[in-house]
């Protein structure tokens, strides 16, 4: 489920960032009580939150040379 984030805002993509922080927070206290049936998840997660804020960075840099 890759998700087309190069073409969203920066507004949009920090607000997925902190979407994405809040439901990795939630997956890992379900995991820690084990009550989480697909532990795979979390690491997609994981994955979501680096490609936001790579796009994040690419926007930052090129911004910058502008």
């Amino acid at each position: 489920m890759k998700n087309n984030y190069t073409s969203m805002t920066v507004k949009d993509l920090q607000a997925e960032e902190t979407k994405l922080k809040s439901e990795l927070f939630n997956l890992t206290f379900q995991n820690k009580v084990n009550q989480l049936q697909d532990t795979s998840r979390i690491r997609i997660v994981k994955r979501n939150i680096a490609r936001v804020k790579t796009a994040l960075k690419q926007k930052e840099i090129a911004g910058a040379k502008e």
